[in-house]
């Protein structure tokens, strides 16, 4: 049975992260961008991460240029206006597209695992959000207008 630690992802500065590190976490694993309506989720997203970081809670930011071109620069500039714009701590992926031939294997998976509205397995818009437990298997999956806290009594459950 297919898990999270079957994937290795790259970090924002490209370097390999092997998601079996992050078995025995609860993880919410974010399609971003930084220029849409529903970035001030940032704040919900670090909220998440401050409130349950210590309880082995992580967030898996992957900025997405795929909707709208609203994820259009580097890895730098994204990881500054996340800092300065919303205070992030937790740690941004490599941008990835989340549908398509080029589509990350994790995404693939996640979308199979937990399809959307009426059985599609397409991301529709930025700020998709999944759940994953603590051995590594999807939970649920959260549309973009799930505000994250409306998520937390569902990572509460997980911890």
């Amino acid at each position: 049975m297919t898990t999270i630690a079957d994937f290795t992802v790259s970090t924002s500065k490209g370097e390999p992260l092997d998601l079996q590190r992050k078995l025995g976490k609860v993880l919410l694993v974010v399609n971003t961008a930084s220029k849409c309506g529903f970035t001030p989720q940032y704040d919900g997203l670090e909220e998440l991460y401050q409130g349950y970081g210590e309880k082995g809670f992580e967030v898996l930011a992957f900025p997405c240029n795929q909707f709208g071109n609203q994820e259009p620069g580097d890895a730098d500039e994204i990881e500054q206006f996340c800092k300065v714009n919303f205070g992030l701590t937790f740690p941004l992926m490599a941008k990835v597209d989340v549908n398509g031939d080029e589509a990350s294997p994790l995404f693939d998976w996640m979308k199979a695992e937990a399809p959307g509205l009426m059985g599609s397995k397409a991301i529709k818009w930025n700020f998709t959000k999944f759940l994953i437990d603590r051995e590594g298997n999807v939970v649920k999956r959260y549309g973009p207008a799930d505000a994250p806290k409306g998520i937390a009594k569902d990572i509460e459950k997980l911890l």
